[in-house]
C-alpha cells in the first residue's frame, strides 16, 4: 500500500470534515461545493481501492489478511458517499454534520488499513 496515497486520504478527509462541521457550526446545510469535495474524498478513495487490489493480485500481501484488507478498502469507498446521501436528505445543518461524521469515519478508516497492511 502507497503510505503516501493514505496520508492524502487522510488528510482529504479530515480537511472535509473540518469544511463540513464549520458549515454545521454556521447553521447550514450541504452546499454544491462540499459535494464536489466529497467527489475529490471519494476519487482518492477509489485510486486506493484500485492500487489497493492491484498489489495484492501481484503477490503482496496484507499482514492481517486480504479479505479483509479489500472489505475496509470497500468500506472506505464508501463511507463518504453514503453521509453524502444522508446529507441530502436531511437539508439542513445536521446534513453537513453527518457528512463530517462520515469524512471522521474515512479517516479513522484509513489508520486502520494502513494497519491492517504494515502491522501483523
Amino acid at each position: 500500500m502507497l503510505d503516501v496515497l493514505t496520508v492524502a486520504v487522510s488528510a482529504a478527509a479530515l480537511a472535509l470534515a473540518a469544511w463540513c462541521g464549520l458549515a454545521a457550526y454556521r447553521d447550514q446545510s450541504t452546499k454544491d461545493w462540499h459535494f464536489i469535495g466529497m467527489a475529490v474524498v471519494t476519487l482518492l478513495a477509489l485510486v486506493q481501492l484500485v492500487v489497493g487490489v492491484v498489489q495484492l493480485s501481484r503477490g503482496e500481501k496484507a499482514d492481517e489478511g486480504g479479505t479483509i484488507f479489500v472489505a475496509y478498502l470497500l468500506g472506505a469507498l464508501c463511507a463518504v458517499p453514503a453521509a453524502g446521501f444522508m446529507s441530502l436528505a436531511e437539508r439542513s445543518r445536521w446534513g453537513s454534520a453527518t457528512v463530517a461524521a462520515g469524512a471522521v469515519v474515512l479517516a479513522v478508516l484509513e489508520v486502520r488499513l494502513y494497519d491492517i497492511w504494515t502491522v501483523g
